[in-house]
């Protein structure tokens, strides 16, 4: 279902019903422990694939930045210029 390389790749995966009688493949929700990282105010122009890529050289890193900080939408992290973020290390 996943790339390898995907964070989702090792998560386990269950069959649900929707409300009109689909059988749907789902992924259980990950449980992450604290994430260090190192706080980085977000200027204007910043999204998470262009910080994933300098911090990273992989701009398909961007999710390691999302896992660091509470944030359920990962975008809102970068939608206010002047809010601190956390982005971890290598």
């Amino acid at each position: 279902m996943f790339l390898e390389n995907s964070r989702y790749a090792n998560v386990a995966q269950a069959v649900t019903t929707t409300r009109d009688g689909r059988e749907v493949t789902v992924v259980r929700l990950r449980r992450l422990p604290p994430i260090d990282g190192d706080p980085y105010t977000v200027i204007g122009t910043d999204r998470l694939d262009i910080l994933a890529q300098r911090r990273y050289g992989d701009e398909t890193r961007y999710w390691h930045v999302a896992d660091a900080n509470t944030e359920l939408e990962a975008g809102a992290l970068t939608r206010r210029a002047g809010r601190v973020i956390r982005v971890p290390g290598q």
